[in-house]
């Protein structure tokens, strides 16, 4: 098959291609349905949803007609679906290095996040979500901090992309520190007033989800709270668990069991809850993910600079456990690049398990089924098939960096081989542009709504602010987790 370097001339602005009933032509469509086929097709995009996958050209489009994307040289993916990020730490990058994670937090995460105002952190949301999208996620399941949950959903509005957020909550006296303690009550309040502000928003573009912070933090009160709102509401919840070997001594001292175990036994483990991490798991803890229907978020980058160790992925798969990806947050990664991610799970579990383990159609379908199948988005987005939603990223995987084999066939490559492609030698440079529910919010370098100096400039004054009130105010000291276990 004869590929040409991308001539789609959209020198229009972003918003030109808003319109309810347009085109996306000759693309390389990887649909990553359930037989992961590979098309050379047009997608006829109607309110924001896919309404046609077609070999044949429509009739009836003008030469020039304004309501089409010439992919021609172009493959379009489903969006990435990162189930596990951080928006309140994007302002944080490359200030929080070498560190475990106890230490990591105590030291340096939890008191820049004290430090947050509402407008610190919608900047810190904003760049993170234009990071995101440049990178090719298209939706993400997101732990705000304690306050201003408020200012990343703004962000996620303005921005366009598709998001899950939630308040942090943290509410145990003796492990949280004084400048981010909520008491139980006023934690549960706020968040269940953001759920019925907010979710189902923008064409259920934005939800709410319950995000206890890790069972360190919570009460047994609070964790049991949770579990009745999310049931009643039909929501997620979203919280770390076994991550790191000193939090689960931390947690098996207080409440004598496994972290997942003790999870299990407040009733939360089910399809609604979503576990980033997951590291040190026992063979009834993993029993116990499988049984429930809970997910897995499997964050590389993050277990590896954090030294928290290599998650089970490739056992976890096999015993049907969903496994999603996740960047975590910019101070602990320290970016928020899913070909980063895709690429550290193909590779790091190879040498304990085999160069069969974890093949790029694997890490693929995590990156997009299983990021959707977490955040019960499954029906709307994960795959390019008809009636889901047009969240798409287009690619150019014809530089010299990343060519496709050449082929003397006709047919499009094999998906196997695009799979190899897009996760092995793909990097966040190669994204063309970006769409969510039918609207390009993301093309070579611009974004919607926001110029990259302006935002910029708010970043820098936004981190300023954060280290004057970090130096200055009262009561941001923080007692370390593991001083005063129950």
């Amino acid at each position: 098959m004869l590929l040409l370097r991308p001539t789609w001339l959209l020198d229009l602005g972003l918003d030109d291609f808003k319109m309810n009933d347009f085109w996306i032509l000759n693309g390389l469509i990887v649909t990553q349905d359930s037989h992961r086929r590979a098309l050379q097709a047009h997608l006829h995009i109607i309110d924001g949803r896919i309404a046609e996958i077609t070999k044949t050209p429509p009739k009836r489009l003008a030469k020039n007609s304004s309501n089409k994307i010439d992919a021609r040289g172009l493959t379009i993916l489903p969006g990435f679906v990162q189930a596990h990020v951080h928006l309140c730490q994007t302002l944080f990058r490359n200030q929080a290095d070498d560190l475990e994670l106890m230490d990591w937090l105590s030291q340096k995460i939890w008191k820049m996040e004290a430090a947050h105002t509402h407008e610190s952190l919608y900047v810190s949301a904003l760049l993170g979500v234009h990071e995101l999208l440049s990178s090719g996620t298209t939706c993400i399941l997101d732990m705000g901090t304690v306050r201003h949950t408020e200012a990343i959903l703004e962000a996620v509005r303005e921005t366009g992309i598709r998001a899950s957020v939630g308040k942090c909550l943290m509410d145990h006296p003796k492990t949280t520190p004084p400048a981010l303690l909520e008491r139980r009550q006023d934690a549960l309040a706020e968040s269940l007033a953001l759920y019925k502000r907010w979710n189902g928003k923008e064409g259920d573009r934005i939800r709410i989800s319950y995000a206890p912070r890790f069972v360190i933090s919570c009460t047994e009160q609070l964790l049991s709270d949770v579990k009745l709102l999310a049931k009643e509401q039909k929501a997620l919840i979203h919280t770390h668990a076994s991550e790191n070997l000193k939090e689960i001594q931390l947690i098996k001292r207080r409440v004598h069991c496994e972290n997942v175990e003790y999870l299990n036994q407040l009733g939360l483990t089910s399809p609604r809850l979503v576990l980033a991490h997951c590291i040190w798991l026992k063979p009834n803890e993993k029993e116990i993910l499988k049984a429930t229907g809970t997910h897995v978020v499997h964050c590389p980058s993050s277990n590896l600079k954090l030294a928290s160790g290599i998650a089970h992925i490739p056992d976890l798969r096999k015993r049907g456990i969903n496994v999603a990806l996740g960047a975590d947050g910019a101070p602990c990664n320290n970016n928020l690049n899913m070909f980063t991610e895709m690429r550290l799970a193909a590779l790091i579990h190879k040498p304990g398990a085999g160069p069969k383990a974890m093949r790029a159609q694997e890490v693929l379908d995590m990156a997009t089924r299983g990021g959707a199948k977490a955040l019960g988005w499954w029906k709307d987005i994960g795959s390019i098939e008809v009636g889901k939603k047009a969240d798409l990223i287009a690619l150019d995987l014809l530089g010299p960096e990343n060519t496709l084999p050449s082929s003397s066939r006709r047919s499009p490559p094999s998906p196997s081989t695009l799979a190899s492609s897009i996760v092995y030698s793909t990097q966040a440079s190669h994204v063309v542009w970006t769409m969510v529910d039918g609207k390009q919010i993301y093309r070579r370098g611009n974004f919607l709504g926001t110029r990259r100096t302006r935002l910029m400039e708010q970043v820098r004054k936004a981190q300023k602010q954060i280290h004057q009130r970090m130096e200055t105010a009262k009561g941001f000291a923080l007692l370390t987790p593991l001083a005063k276990p129950d």
